[in-house]
């Protein structure tokens, strides 16, 4: 190789390496940013656990009982991009006060609007299915009321952790409206038509416990336990593989809009992908072995 050769190759590598560290040094400075308690005037955002692998997003407004309006929504998704950008991240939490998770979406918001086009044409709400987007797994942990956009916004998470004190409701039929965010849909799906009908048609709540034996909920806790116990889970799904927790996630929530048979053929689809994995064949050799297996999320 000529010098002249040498010379350009040697930049070219010197420029690649200079934009690689800029690009890495740009991605952890606004991940640093998204995490700082002054990014945010809506939402607190912090890394928790023992090798800080959960992200724990609490709602904060606390004069609205968090009622959910269009800026926290807004910041909600962008800590939800930043969760899901750091590779450290395993699994997220979302929370409120012990008083409310969330009391509903802003009223005063949606008061001012008062034409069909007005709504379609602003796409409202459209922003709220990015928890259900998440490709990491979510828990809520909900303390207090849950009412209308709340209970909808719990139930797009994976996994529902309450609070003793808990209070799960859709009253929009007392506003003169529907449930707009998947209120009529996922809470049918999670504890079935005469339930959901029954709450959807009168804004009747339910508690704690009935919502756990109706489904909704996978366990109840003292609220002073409640962030603890959801950030203890989170860490536990957080040390494995997120390559195949992503793919669990898949599997479930893909199920939902499918028959059996199609469904559990998905499955079999997934399952089958999951052996060209590194993480698959680390877990059985581990297994085999008996040692504790060390994925490398690929």
């Amino acid at each position: 190789m000529t010098t002249l050769g040498r010379f350009f190759t040697n930049t070219s590598k010197n420029l690649i390496l200079q934009v690689c560290k800029a690009e890495a040094s740009l991605h952890v400075n606004g991940l640093n940013r998204l995490y700082s308690s002054g990014a945010y005037e809506n939402i607190k955002v912090e890394k928790k656990g023992e090798k800080q692998n959960v992200t724990l997003i609490q709602l904060h407004r606390p004069k609205a009982l968090n009622a959910l309006c269009n800026a926290l929504i807004t910041e909600l998704g962008q800590a939800l991009d930043a969760a899901e950008a750091d590779a450290d991240v395993g699994a997220i939490v979302i929370t409120g006060s012990e008083r409310a998770f969330a009391a509903g979406a802003d009223i005063k918001e949606m008061q001012t609007m008062n034409s069909f086009p007005e709504v379609y044409n602003s796409n409202f709400l459209m922003n709220w299915d990015k928890v259900a987007r998440c490709r990491k797994p979510v828990l809520a942990a909900v303390n207090g009321f849950a009412l209308g956009g709340g209970c909808e916004l719990a139930m797009m998470c994976d996994i529902i952790y309450a609070g003793e004190k808990a209070q799960f409701g859709q009253p929009e039929i007392t506003l003169g409206t529907i449930p707009g965010a998947g209120g009529t849909q996922r809470l049918t799906r999670a504890i079935g038509k005469s339930k959901a009908m029954e709450m959807v048609l009168t804004g009747n709540r339910i508690t704690a416990q009935e919502a756990e034996k109706a489904g909704l909920v996978s366990k109840v806790f003292p609220p002073d336990q409640l962030v603890d116990e959801a950030i203890k889970t989170a860490e536990k799904i957080a040390s494995f593989s997120k390559t195949i927790t992503a793919i669990c996630k898949e599997s479930v929530n893909t199920g939902y809009d499918l028959t059996l048979a199609e469904s559990i053929h998905f499955e079999k689809r997934l399952f089958h992908a999951t052996f060209s994995t590194h993480d698959r064949k680390e877990g059985m050799t581990a297994f085999v072995e008996k040692r504790a297996p060390k994925f490398k999320d690929c």
